[in-house]
C-alpha cells in the first residue's frame, strides 16, 4: 500500500477477541494500524470521521462483527455498501454466528467475505493469520486515501 500501513477497522464488542485479533494483525508480516470500536454507532462515527474520529484514518479494511450494541453489524453493513464513500472499502465479517440466514443476508448486503470465527483461541489466531495472508497480502485494495 504505497510503503504505508494498512489501515484496518475492527469492529468489535467482545475484549477477548479484540486482543487476540489485534495482536495476531501485529504480529503480521504487512504493516498495518489497527483501530477497534465497540459497536455499530462508533463504527459509523469512526468511517464518516465524526466527532472524536474526525481526524480517523480511512480504513482499507474493515472486520466487521455482526452482533454489536446499540447497533448490529447488518445495519452496519448496509450503511457502508449505499454510501459512495465508503462502499468499496472491503468488508470482512468475522462473527460466531454461523446460521444461514446471516450469511445470506451479509451476501446480499454485499459483505466481501463471511468468516465464521472458531470457538476456540488457536481457531481464532489461525482465522486472523488467514485473513491477513489474503486481504493484506494476495489482494489488491483500493486507494481510499481521500
Amino acid at each position: 500500500m504505497n510503503g504505508q500501513p494498512v489501515q484496518i477497522l475492527m469492529v468489535e464488542d467482545n475484549d477477548g477477541d479484540v486482543l487476540l485479533t489485534t495482536q495476531a494483525l501485529k504480529a503480521a508480516k504487512v504493516a498495518n494500524d489497527v483501530h477497534v470500536v465497540p459497536d455499530g454507532v462508533e463504527a459509523m462515527l469512526f468511517l464518516r470521521r465524526q466527532g472524536k474520529y474526525a481526524k480517523a484514518e480511512r480504513p482499507d479494511l474493515i472486520l466487521l462483527d455482526l452482533n454489536l450494541p446499540r447497533k448490529d453489524g447488518r445495519e452496519v453493513l448496509a450503511e457502508i455498501k449505499v454510501d459512495p464513500e465508503l462502499r468499496q472499502i472491503p468488508v470482512v465479517v468475522l462473527t460466531s454466528s454461523r446460521a444461514e440466514q446471516d450469511v445470506v443476508k451479509a451476501y446480499d448486503l454485499y459483505a466481501n467475505c463471511y468468516v465464521p470465527k472458531p470457538v476456540d483461541l488457536r481457531g481464532l489466531a489461525k482465522i486472523v493469520e488467514s485473513i491477513e495472508d489474503f486481504w493484506l497480502t494476495v489482494v489488491k485494495l483500493p486507494s481510499m486515501k481521500r
